[in-house]
């Protein structure tokens, strides 16, 4: 098991959009948002996902190709 940390920084249109959930439900991560601010027109989350390092990679990618900018928080 792996926990990791990212910095999300999500596109207008997905706002209001179950993304969080979505990453926790489909990849059988648990998510832990750290810190987050929320607007109108941009979003930004610091997210915890615990799980399997291959399920994270693949919930990265997820991510990744709904438009969803992900950077790796190390520490």
């Amino acid at each position: 098991m792996t926990k990791a940390r990212f910095h999300l920084t999500f596109p207008e249109h997905l706002i209001s959009e179950p993304v969080i959930h979505r990453v926790g439900s489909e990849f059988g991560l648990v998510t832990n948002i750290r810190r987050a601010n929320i607007e109108e027109r941009y979003a930004w989350v610091i997210l915890e996902m615990d799980g399997p390092e291959e399920a994270i990679a693949r919930a990265v990618e997820w991510l990744a190709s709904q438009g969803v900018q992900v950077d790796r928080i190390e520490g």
